[in-house]
């Protein structure tokens, strides 16, 4: 599920205690102002997980939509339509959740992992053909791994449609295959509405937590689901 990583800053995951990133707006941080900005959550009505932080200077303040873009394969010869949505902390889970039902009742599942991989680098872990609502019972009880953990993702897609539903290690939704009307429609039953204009904190300076326990949790999951252990 890397591809979609192009649309994408590339950034600087790590394990605690504290996150590094590359960026300008952190360089002169005291210790103290760091750890301030780190425990800050809510911007307005948005809510974040633990996986990720905007910048300090606040290039992008997050808020809930979803915008629509395209994906162009490696060949360049198909572009295909993608919704990205961002959605807060109290309602994002149960979404990603709602969104898999229009793929159907047989799915395939991708776990991504950046855990103690050098920047940009990253393993995926895939396993065809699990019952949809098995997954979701197993993905239910890996909610707090999954909302907090910004060196972890998960996508889960239906080839023979082709659809594909990602809940990135940012926390963002993304959509892509067609049609896309049906995933629409639970956006905006859970009011999440387009917005031409919605800039997500990937496409700024950003920096991503996670832990050691959420390693292990992630490994726990592998297995859970009949993947490889994540070998790093």
């Amino acid at each position: 599920m890397g591809f979609l990583k192009r649309f994408f800053n590339n950034v600087l995951h790590e394990t605690p205690p504290t996150p590094v990133t590359r960026s300008n707006s952190f360089d002169d941080l005291s210790p103290e102002q760091l750890e301030a900005h780190l425990a800050i959550d809510t911007y307005g009505a948005f809510t974040l997980t633990g996986a990720v932080r905007p910048a300090y200077d606040l290039q992008i303040i997050p808020r809930q939509g979803y915008r629509h873009d395209t994906y162009q394969d490696e060949e360049g010869q198909t572009e295909v339509p993608v919704i990205m949505a961002s959605a807060t902390r109290e309602i994002l889970f149960d979404l990603f959740l709602e969104l898999l039902d229009p793929l159907g009742p047989v799915v395939d599942v991708v776990l991504e992992t950046s855990h103690h991989h050098d920047q940009g680098g990253h393993l995926d872990l895939y396993r065809e053909h699990i019952d949809l609502p098995v997954l979701k019972s197993t993905l239910w009880e890996y909610e707090e791994l999954l909302l907090n953990d910004g060196c972890a993702g998960i996508a889960v897609l239906n080839p023979a449609t082709p659809q594909e539903i990602q809940f990135d290690e940012h926390k963002m939704l993304i959509m892509y295959g067609q049609p896309l009307r049906e995933f629409e429609q639970i956006l905006q039953q859970n009011d999440v509405y387009p917005d031409r204009n919605l800039r997500f904190l990937t496409e700024a300076e950003h920096v991503h937590s996670s832990s050691e326990e959420y390693y292990r949790t992630f490994e726990e999951l592998t297995m859970r689901l009949g993947m490889e252990a994540a070998v790093c």
